[in-house]
């Protein structure tokens, strides 16, 4: 018995455009290098293939620049597909790019028509439930819109909200396995995640917690030391992967691929 939650075959990677130096950024900490971008980004692709996952990449996308980061584009679930409606409207036209993609593999493929939006790094898929937490990016009658999609296919989802601030909901947690959550203290402590096992980034390394259990391996961004030693003690098997590029775009682990 496989968890889809964490036990994926296949995996959509979009390579980063030259445009991505002109990516969304909540503040402006430096220029995203494109080769180094490119590096870190053949990194992690191959991580995700040595778990014997398909990798579907995806050509760059020129006139989006922040189409790297395919998980808001699309909710993969066993069942079916939902294209999302981002809330930035520069990376509307992202998700029109990816349609015919997902059509190809899913047989039942749904869009959040709006007037709200949601992205996908604002969703959690767990063991029990599928967490939407509302933020800049994700308003309530973009969940709502989800909600009723998702409920055809038999799943429970939750509203919940992202600290004031941050930016996706996964800026500030990841899955480990279908009950465990990799979150930070300021996350955890709105109650979110009563009821699931939660492991806490160490202080100073919050962005240590956009993470991503891929079948056998979480990949961790680089740099994290000691939330990357407290996963290993844990029984995890650790991949740090640099994210100093992505970072300047407010970009992590998740935001790289659609898993399924």
């Amino acid at each position: 018995m496989t968890d889809p939650t964490y036990e994926f075959t296949r995996a959509f990677t979009r390579r980063p455009a030259a445009s991505i130096v002109d990516g969304l950024r909540a503040q402006d900490i430096g220029t995203p290098d494109l080769a180094q971008m490119e590096k870190a980004h053949a990194h992690y692709v191959a991580t995700l293939k040595e778990t014997g996952a398909e990798v579907i990449e995806l050509p760059a996308l020129d006139a989006f620049p922040d189409s790297v980061f395919v998980e808001d584009t699309a909710l993969c679930l066993p069942k079916g597909a939902v294209l999302m409606r981002p809330g930035a409207p520069s990376r509307m036209g992202e998700v029109a790019e990816m349609a015919p993609t997902l059509s190809t593999l899913y047989s039942d493929l749904r869009q959040i028509e709006g007037p709200g939006h949601i992205e996908g790094g604002d969703i959690l898929v767990t063991g029990r439930e599928i967490l939407v937490g509302r933020s800049d990016r994700t308003d309530a009658e973009g969940v709502a819109e989800l909600t009723r999609i998702v409920s055809d296919w038999g799943y429970s989802l939750r509203e919940v909200f992202t600290p004031p601030g941050v930016l996706h909901f996964k800026t500030d947690c990841s899955l480990l396995d279908g009950d465990t959550i990799l979150s930070t203290k300021r996350l955890d402590a709105s109650g979110c995640f009563e009821g699931y096992r939660v492991l806490h980034t160490a202080e100073g390394e919050e962005a240590a917690a956009n993470s991503i259990r891929f079948n056998q391996y979480v990949l961790c961004p680089a740099g994290f030391l000691r939330t990357a030693e407290m996963l290993t003690k844990a029984g995890f098997e650790v991949v740090e992967i640099s994210n100093a590029e992505c970072a300047k775009l407010d970009g992590g682990m998740s935001c790289l691929s659609l898993r399924f």
